[in-house]
């Protein structure tokens, strides 16, 4: 048996190889030493040999918790993902599987690399509805693109993948990007009237490509950045707030993913001040309301609690550009684990699922886009 981690996306320390079927690993922690949880490796030679793989140090991973309930990913082609049965018990997280392929790969959910986001990006600019541009450079110097599409009077944006373990994401914006650029599409079509998306595919990419769960090569929480972001520690944030000062924001969705929770949700800003007296909760009732509607796998009655009135994290993104741009904003929480309200043994959560829900998207934004109108000061 060998195990190895040493590509994009991937993270692994093998500790010790006991045998031919059974390995003790460990995670590796993100820059600046504070969080991990996110796994990817390959193990060759042991096809159809009943293994047994221990993640050694999972219950010092910034959400133990996670764990319960949670099944691992596997491949052995790294197009489709199934889920295997994982036990956690004393700190350690156990999984048994025989792997069906020479190569074998397993990973906290299924991955969407670097490679993957420069093929959706080459993908999208072949389309005469986007225009490709570079808001900047990251930590690591990879360039930070955004699209644009449509040409109607409200900015929207979309961004994504601020936690670069939330893979999740990426799947969501390849379901969102294929719909929205679909010419034959009608609710497509109308929306880019009404609207310019202005959309960034991948926050942090320097943080997926090194296999971190949460943080930038700076070691710096991107989703906590907003408040005061620099170019030395947060540049993503830093050149994605400027891109949205020049344009204005008339709606702002960050998209992620919730290590414990097996639901999807969204998460406002009802903690900035004046929320209540504004028309931000009615906009935001539309959107959520409309995205329900468009796809059942959304839903409300399990999510975070509701902050008070004047207790919102200004750093965070979407409290951030809400109170900014006193316009309404959303973050959409999806599942590592399964949706428990439609479970799949087999797949669990997945990319193709994540994807459905990046599509269903368009009809919210249409509705958000007629109610902005109408509302409209």
């Amino acid at each position: 048996m060998h195990i190895d981690s040493q590509f994009d996306s991937g993270n692994i320390d093998v500790v010790e190889i006991i045998g031919a079927d059974r390995a003790d690993l460990r995670i590796n922690l993100d820059a600046g030493d504070q969080h991990m949880q996110w796994f990817y490796f390959r193990v060759d030679g042991a096809r159809d040999e009943d293994c047994t793989y221990r993640i050694i140090n999972a219950g010092e991973a910034s959400y133990p918790k996670a764990w319960d309930g949670y099944r691992v990913c596997t491949s052995s082609d790294r197009q489709t993902w199934t889920r295997v049965d994982t036990q956690y018990k004393d700190g350690v997280l156990t999984i048994e599987h025989r792997p069906e392929g020479q190569m074998q790969w397993y990973a906290y959910f299924a991955p969407h690399t670097h490679e993957q986001h420069l093929d959706l990006l080459a993908q999208c600019q072949l389309s005469e509805l986007a225009t490709l541009d570079r808001l900047g450079a990251t930590v690591d110097g990879r360039d930070l693109h955004r699209l644009v599409i449509g040409d109607g009077p409200l900015n929207y944006w979309v961004i994504a993948r601020q936690h670069p373990g939330e893979s999740m994401a990426s799947w969501w914006m390849e379901g969102f990007l294929a719909r929205v650029l679909n010419p034959d599409d009608p609710i497509a079509r109308h929306l880019r009237d009404q609207v310019t998306l202005h959309v960034v595919p991948h926050m942090n990419p320097d943080g997926a490509i090194r296999g971190h769960l949460r943080c930038n090569a700076a070691g710096a929480n991107l989703n906590r950045e907003w408040g005061t972001p620099t170019l030395e520690r947060s540049p993503e944030v830093y050149e994605t707030l400027a891109a949205m000062d020049k344009s204005g924001v008339d709606f702002c969705l960050d998209v992620h993913g919730d290590e414990e929770l097996p639901y999807n949700f969204l998460s406002g800003s009802e903690g900035i001040v004046g929320y209540a007296d504004s028309r931000l909760p009615h906009l935001c009732e539309v959107f959520a309301s409309a995205y329900e509607r468009a796809n059942p796998d959304l839903q409300h009655e399990y999510g975070y609690p509701i902050t008070p009135p004047g207790k919102a994290n200004m750093s965070m993104c979407t409290n951030a550009v809400a109170n900014r741009f006193q316009c309404p904003a959303y973050t959409l929480e999806m599942p590592f684990k399964d949706n428990a309200n439609a479970p799949d043994l087999i797949y669990g959560w997945s990319p193709e699922r994540s994807a459905e829900l990046g599509a269903s998207v368009l009809d919210a934004l249409l509705a958000l886009s007629k109610a902005a109108v109408e509302t409209k000061d």
